[in-house]
């Protein structure tokens, strides 16, 4: 596994062209390998823009910190 850091927010589109946010958060067990628990949220955004702007609101996301797949 790669040790380099997960970014915390994950936008996604899915097949029906909506967007979905997933929080990431990483935490490293006593011998430092990273464990990633992943979240998906249940609110569906028309575009990336509107997940990236509810993560800034409920989750004080800053710029950098996002990943698209």
């Amino acid at each position: 596994m790669s040790r380099i850091p997960v970014k915390p927010f994950l936008i996604q589109k899915n097949e029906e062209g909506s967007y979905r946010l997933t929080v990431r958060d990483t935490r490293y067990n006593s011998q430092h390998y990273p464990i990633v628990t992943s979240t998906l949220q249940d609110e569906i955004f028309p575009t990336a823009t509107a997940a990236r702007a509810h993560a800034k609101e409920h989750f004080g996301a800053e710029p950098g910190q996002y990943a698209a797949k």
